[in-house]
């Protein structure tokens, strides 16, 4: 069968399906949706089959308002606390990428790829990135690298593999001074699969500790190619530079994914390093995975979990200055200036899940139009932060930039159900004076109502962009097939200011 995509409509008009009258209004959709063709009417109509694989339905929708290609796509899934961002490329078929980033503490990562992908592709993809190993960051993979029916080309990681010990500084392996500067460095990286094996020779002592664990899953699954380092030496090197493999400028994909981070420092004898960065969860959130994926005229930018002393050491390397400079002196200006020119990006995911310990010099270097915070309720971290809220309003681009957070954007129940709590209370009442098994199915039944989800509409941000244009989009808290999205829309024009389209 054939298929074509949604496209965009002008100047944020909506898009939708429609049923066999061509006026009622069926599902609205979103650009870069997937729509299966059943053949076209002579007044310029596609009939579109809506999910053909279960309960068919046909539907109908302007030829005019679809394209023949889709735009890359990059989902920011609710996870609760945490991140997690699955990047599906524009390619169609055999070519298609799917890159996982991080993937929470929880299950929804997981049942994201099988909701989205179990129908028409399958799970195999092309990497998974953990950026660092705090685990509501890379917990979420444990089952999805135990899966044997899910594999992943390669997984890469920042070369900091905890080891199964207890306590906080052997973990991340045996450190040492340079002997000229006197900075400490962490030596035994895990830079290629041997690597990782040799850190994690024991299976049964990995299955003890959390991040071995999940690495051991990995280790174990036939459908996993490899697990290796990603840092700004560490990946494809084109120019100096340092790229996923396969997303380098060379493989003429019309978009790219740069590695920024986790910044390595070579030894006398030329062995990468990693240094230590302040406290120990200073150091393992400051030597995140950072990635800038370029398309066109825009750029999006992923910022793992930086914080105040990692983005001073990257604003320093980045500019090649020995000393951090005044705030506000003309070096602390040329240092801001020469760092947005690797890390200026129109998208931002905002470091840590906002965090108040950041940096403006490293917010203004990036300078984005809209920022995307991932956070989560019941956690003790008050993320994200009022105070940064505010902070990242006036180091945003433009009049208005735009902020949007999946805890902010998700809808849950003011409460849970009053009244299925009532008749379970009273017929508990009843059975325990007449038992009998109808009564105590029934129960059994209300009990599972009441343990689904309080969410009703999960926060998941969505960007789509074809490199002219961009948008980023979530769904409306009322849950409606008719009034489904909301979305901003950006362009560049041909003067290279980024416009939001009203």
């Amino acid at each position: 069968m054939a298929n074509v995509f949604a496209g965009l409509g002008e100047k944020g008009r909506k898009l939708y399906l429609y049923e066999a009258d061509r006026e009622t209004e069926f599902r609205q959709v979103l650009w870069g949706d997937w729509l299966s063709v059943d053949g076209e009417e002579p007044d310029g109509w596609l009939r579109i089959i809506w999910s053909p694989k279960i309960n068919p339905k046909t539907v109908y929708i302007r030829k005019s308002d679809t394209q023949e290609t889709r735009p890359l796509e990059i989902v920011f899934l609710d996870v609760g606390q945490g991140d997690g961002a699955v990047l599906i490329t524009p390619e169609t078929g055999a070519d298609e990428g799917v890159i996982v980033v991080d993937a929470g503490k929880g299950d929804n990562m997981e049942r994201f790829l099988n909701g989205r992908f179990k129908a028409y592709r399958g799970f195999d993809f092309d990497s998974a990135v953990i950026t660092h190993s705090d685990n509501d960051h890379y917990l979420g993979f444990g089952a999805i690298f135990a899966n044997p029916k899910i594999g992943f080309k390669s997984i890469w990681q920042n070369g900091l593999v905890e080891r199964p010990i207890s306590g906080k500084w052997p973990k991340l392996g045996p450190s040492l001074p340079d002997p000229v500067s006197k900075i400490t460095y962490f030596t035994e990286l895990g830079e290629t699969y041997a690597d990782v094996k040799s850190i994690l020779p024991n299976p049964a002592a990995n299955a003890k500790f959390s991040y071995p664990k999940v690495l051991q899953g990995a280790i174990d699954n036939p459908k996993v190619g490899q697990i290796a380092m990603l840092s700004s030496e560490h990946g494809q090197i084109e120019d100096g530079r340092s790229y996923i493999p396969g997303y380098a400028p060379s493989t003429g994909r019309g978009y790219t994914i740069e590695v920024l981070g986790p910044v390595v420092e070579r030894d006398g004898a030329g062995k990468a390093r990693l240094r230590k960065i302040g406290d120990f969860g200073e150091t393992k959130n400051g030597h995140s995975i950072l990635l800038r994926l370029s398309f066109g005229r825009f750029s999006v930018f992923f910022g793992g979990d930086l914080n105040e002393p990692a983005e001073r050491n990257l604003l320093m390397r980045y500019a090649g200055l020995d000393t951090y400079p005044r705030v506000g002196s003309p070096e602390y200006r040329m240092m801001v200036g020469k760092v947005a020119e690797r890390f200026r990006s129109e998208v931002m995911k905002v470091c840590h899940h906002g965090s108040e310990k950041v940096t403006d010099a490293f917010l203004e270097a990036v300078n984005p139009a809209c920022f995307i915070i991932s956070s989560g309720d019941e956690e003790g971290h008050v993320h994200p932060r009022p105070d940064l809220l505010g902070r990242l309003g006036r180091a945003g681009r433009g009049a208005s930039p735009v902020l949007l957070s999946t805890e902010l954007q998700r809808s849950t129940r003011e409460k849970a159900d009053k009244a299925l709590i009532d008749d379970i209370a009273k017929a508990t009442e009843k059975l325990a004076k007449a038992p009998t098994t109808a009564a105590l199915d029934a129960i059994k039944a209300d009990l599972r109502k009441l343990a689904k989800t309080n969410v009703e509409v999960y926060g998941a941000i969505y960007l789509k962009t074809d490199g002219k244009r961009l948008i980023t989009a979530f769904k409306i808290e009322a849950a409606s097939d008719t009034d489904k999205w909301f979305y901003y829309e950006y362009v560049m024009t041909a003067t290279g200011e980024l416009v939001l389209i009203d």
